[in-house]
């Protein structure tokens, strides 16, 4: 019989693969989960950080309820109707989109941004073969 404590048990187990969040080996899988970025996992340095990440999306909320108020529920869910339309108007996988549909929508489409200069579709990450990346995203690989 075994008299080693159960902690003695647990450090000489030998790790599944399939129930360990990382490889087989202990390290992260890139190919299947992507590249690890520290800048994720950490937490916001200051409050107006948290603030500044969601200030879209607490004015788009203050603009549906104020319209509400002013011309009732029908002006909103129209505009959601629309937003959602236009947010799926996308180009095919390899090509960059604009989604100048949703600027237009939401009145930014005037405004010039940093993420309007330093998203250059020319330097874009997204290359790849046209053909792969269409039978993947439409689920035929």
């Amino acid at each position: 019989m075994d008299t080693r404590g159960l902690s003695s048990q647990m450090k000489d187990s030998i790790p599944v693969a399939g129930f360990s969040p990382q490889g087989s080996y202990g390290l992260q899988d890139s190919l299947r989960s992507g590249f690890t970025s520290v800048k994720n996992e950490l937490l916001p340095s200051h409050p107006l950080e948290l603030s500044e990440k969601s200030y879209q999306q607490n004015k788009d909320k203050m603009n549906l309820s104020t319209l509400r108020n002013i011309q009732g529920l029908h002006a909103p869910l129209k505009l959601q109707m629309e937003h959602r339309a236009a947010r799926q108007i996308q180009r095919l996988p390899f090509l960059p989109s604009s989604n100048l549909a949703l600027d237009t929508l939401r009145g930014s489409d005037d405004t010039v941004g940093f993420e309007d200069i330093l998203n250059d579709p020319t330097q874009s990450e997204m290359m790849g073969e046209p053909h792969l990346m269409v039978e993947y995203k439409l689920g035929l690989l």
